[in-house]
This record gives C-alpha cells, sequence and structure tokens, in this order.
C-alpha cells in the first residue's frame, strides 16, 4: 500500500490551506494520527474475512494504524450498529453501512461526510465509483457519507449440468413463472433441491428477495396516501409465490436459512437454482466449491415489469462520535480502492476481489478472465438494476428496491419477515402472516397520514 502517507500528508495540507470544509460541518482533517486504532464494526461475508486477513501485513504496517474488527452477522451487526450510532456512543470509528442506513444517519447526524477527504484524497478516484452507488450513499444535503467497499445486484445462478441432464434450458431474462416450473422440473435430479431462497427473518434477509418479487408482481406496501396495501391481492400474489416455491421446491428448514446458509448448500451441490446477490458468484465459483465452474448465469427474474434486480451496497461509514475521524478515513480510503481491489487480485484471487463498486475492475483483463461466467451479469446488475424510485408498477411514496428507505422499516420489516417466515415454516398461513403485517404495517405509517 504504497499511497498511505501522502494521503494522510495530502489531508494535512488540504486543511492547512483551508480548503477542508471542518467548521462546516464536515470532518476534522486537522489532525494526522498515524499510531491510532480503529475500532471496526462490520457484517460476516467472506470479502470481510478476506479484509481482515489482510489488513495487518498490507494496512497497518504501511500506516502504523491497527485495526480492531468486530465482525457479526447480517442481523446482529445491524443490532449493534443501530444501538451504537444512536447513542454515539463512539465505542466503533467505522462501520458496515447500506444504502438503507445512510441517508437515515446522515439525517440525524450520525454519521460524519466524507467530502473534505475525498477532495483532498486524489489517488481515490471517486470518479470511478459507480454513479448509482455514489448517489445512494449521499444524504439530502448533497453530501458523501460512505464509500462502497462492494456493490451488488441480484440475479439467478442455475447448474447448467443437472439442466443438462433434465434437457431443460435457461431463458437468458426469465420470468417468476418460468422460474417455478423450471424448479418443479430439475427437483431432486442428483439429490438437489430445485431452488433455494432465503426464509430467514430479517428485513435485509428474507425481505430482500420477497420485496423484488413483491414489486415486480405489481404491489407495494403502501398507495400514495401512506394506506398500507399488505392484503392487496398483488401482494397477496406475490408472497405467496414466493412462500409456495419454497414450501414444495425449496431446500428443507428454509425458515432458518438466510444468505449464508443457502449459499453453504449452493457450493455444496445441494441446489439446482439459487437466486440471491451477485456478489456471491466469486463464493459460487471458488477453488472448494463443489460447482465451479457448472453455474450458468441469468438476470433477475421478473413478471409485470421489465427489471427486477437489486441495488445494495455495503459500504465503510465513520461514526460522528468517533475521536480517529482522519485514520478512519484513511482505513476507507485503503479498503474502497482500486488498490485493495488489486492487491485481493494478485494475493488471493481476482474473483476474490470486492466487486460492483468500480468501474475500473470489469477493464481489468485479469478479472474479465477470472470471472468470465459471470462478471458481465454482474456488471449489467451494477449500472442497469431496476430504478429505486420506481422499482415497480403500482404508484409508491417511498424509494427502494429490496426495503423502504423509510426509518420505521428496520422495526417493520423484520417483524412482516417474521411473520412470513412463520408462513414458510408452515405455522400458518400466507393469509394470515399478511393480515397481522397489515396491522403492522398501517401503525408504523400513521405520522405519514398526519394522525
Amino acid at each position: 500500500m504504497k499511497r498511505s502517507r501522502l494521503t494522510l500528508a495530502a489531508v494535512a495540507a488540504t486543511a492547512a490551506t483551508g480548503l477542508a470544509l471542518a467548521g462546516c460541518g464536515d470532518v476534522d482533517v486537522s489532525g494526522v494520527e498515524e499510531q491510532a486504532e480503529l475500532r471496526v464494526l462490520a457484517t460476516d461475508v467472506p470479502q470481510v474475512q478476506t479484509l481482515e486477513k489482510l489488513t495487518t501485513k498490507h494496512f497497518t504496517a504501511e500506516t502504523g494504524i491497527t485495526v480492531d474488527y468486530t465482525v457479526l452477522p447480517e442481523n446482529e451487526a445491524r443490532e449493534t450498529m443501530n444501538r451504537e450510532f444512536a447513542t454515539q456512543a463512539g465505542h466503533y470509528d467505522v462501520a458496515s453501512v447500506s444504502a438503507y442506513e445512510v441517508p437515515i444517519y446522515a439525517d440525524h447526524g450520525w454519521l460524519a461526510p466524507l467530502d473534505s477527504y475525498v477532495k483532498a484524497d486524489k489517488d481515490f478516484d471517486q470518479g470511478d465509483v459507480f454513479p448509482n452507488l455514489a448517489s445512494s450513499l449521499t444524504g439530502e444535503d448533497g453530501k458523501l457519507y460512505a464509500e462502497p467497499f462492494y456493490g451488488e445486484g441480484s440475479f439467478l445462478m442455475y447448474r447448467k449440468d443437472l439442466f443438462r441432464k433434465d434437457g431443460l434450458t435457461m431463458p437468458p431474462n426469465p420470468t417468476w413463472k418460468q422460474v417455478a416450473d423450471l424448479a418443479a422440473q430439475v427437483d431432486g435430479t442428483d439429490g438437489a433441491s430445485g431452488i433455494c431462497l432465503r426464509g430467514l427473518p430479517g428485513w435485509g434477509q428474507n425481505l430482500a428477495p420477497i420485496n423484488t418479487v413483491v414489486n415486480t408482481f405489481g404491489a407495494t406496501w403502501y398507495d400514495m396516501d401512506w394506506n398500507a396495501r399488505l392484503t392487496a391481492p398483488e401482494f397477496r400474489e406475490a408472497v405467496g409465490f414466493y412462500v409456495d416455491l419454497l414450501r414444495t421446491h425449496g431446500q428443507p428448514g428454509a425458515e432458518r436459512m438466510g444468505v449464508l446458509e443457502i449459499l453453504d448448500r449452493f457450493v455444496a451441490g445441494e441446489c439446482a437454482m439459487m437466486y440471491d446477490a451477485t456478489s456471491l458468484a466469486s463464493s459460487v465459483e471458488a477453488d472448494s466449491s463443489s460447482v465451479k465452474g457448472k453455474v450458468g448465469y441469468v438476470q433477475a427474474p421478473h413478471e409485470r415489469t421489465d427489471k427486477a434486480g437489486w441495488l445494495w451496497t455495503w459500504a465503510w461509514g465513520i461514526q460522528q462520535a468517533s475521536e480517529h475521524k482522519d485514520a478512519a478515513w484513511e482505513f476507507i480510503s485503503w479498503a474502497s480502492s482500486k488498490e485493495y481491489q488489486e492487491l485481493v487480485g494478485e494475493q488471493v484471487g481476482w474473483t476474490s476481489a470486492p466487486a460492483g463498486n468500480r468501474k475500473s475492475l470489469y477493464e481489468k483483463p485479469e478479472y474479465r478472465q477470472a470471472a468470465g461466467a459471470w462478471y458481465r451479469q454482474e456488471y449489467s446488475a451494477a449500472t442497469d438494476s431496476a430504478d429505486p424510485k420506481d422499482p415497480g408498477v403500482a404508484p409508491r411514496p417511498y424509494d427502494g428496491i429490496g426495503f423502504l428507505g423509510i426509518p420505521e422499516f428496520a422495526v417493520l420489516g423484520t417483524a412482516v419477515s417474521e411473520q412470513i417466515a412463520a408462513a414458510i415454516a408452515g405455522h400458518q398461513s400466507v393469509d394470515a402472516a399478511l393480515e397481522k403485517s397489515q396491522d403492522l404495517a398501517q401503525a408504523a405509517a400513521a405520522k405519514y397520514r398526519g394522525e
């Protein structure tokens, strides 16, 4: 990592010449902390596991900044992060934040703006970051509050070998009903489930794919007057479809399985199809995967819309209460950089490089060759996903594809996801789950209706 000390010097020089925006609500860039100890809260994903392994040798050795990671499963990480940022406890300097948290945290003053750092750090190359991701990490005030570690859309992964065995053909742009028909035909071939989908409760777990189904089936959580629509026919059809598909042709115990669990099953050869994040492809094609070289990739299934894939990023944000903001930026500018992608590519393998965040990665022959099976679909998902402001058919008063961009959704979404998981488990009907969810959604939006 050859750029770090130069970056620190540039930040300090910027402060000295008055270019930094400290005093205007931005971060304080006047101090250079080369011996700081950073505490980083992150979600437990393969990209973070690789980052943790490389940090001491390649970041700390160059900068003198040590990093203490707390890596937690997604649901637990979210709970910890929400509690930490809401109280501004200052225990963590940097955290994995997403396109959902950033606008909300920024509005509450819980995140430090990064504009002054980006302006000073000419090596970082902000223009290389996909614009749609940068936009999702920008607050209402127009300031940038996080940098993407990696980005992702969603696509359908399928076992080409099992499809050949059964004489099946995957359409390049399948509908969900075509997927359900294929799942029924391939189910049980070589002992594999027809499809693996998230069933674990959590607004970032089962509701992420379910919401893409809701959108493309023509449903919406709320009408333009903020009246809940979870018992409307289109919503019932979408959730009923998802639950029925999992119960008839999905993996056993689906209600207990989130993204990591279904990934484990897919790479073990126990699923014929999996609909999930584009960022999982590197694990699917890893040397340790039993299905390496056997998987095809097509666009996210749709129904009444032309596009249905989500747009997501796990990004790095600095807590406003952090006392080590300069060092925190130094970490972020390394972990989200082109140089870090190259480091991973050279030392771990190009398929492990965090992808979907920078345009330049897709111009590298090494990545294009290593990720040949999926990089075109990954790039398309990063640049041409469903529109977060208009992802469905019905008009809606909120933004978001796999989530609703309102503060109440963290609690509401989790509660609704629990009801749907209970339906997946067979503990209640879809109608019962949505009746309860309708009441929850109606109550959650009361303030938007002026009640």
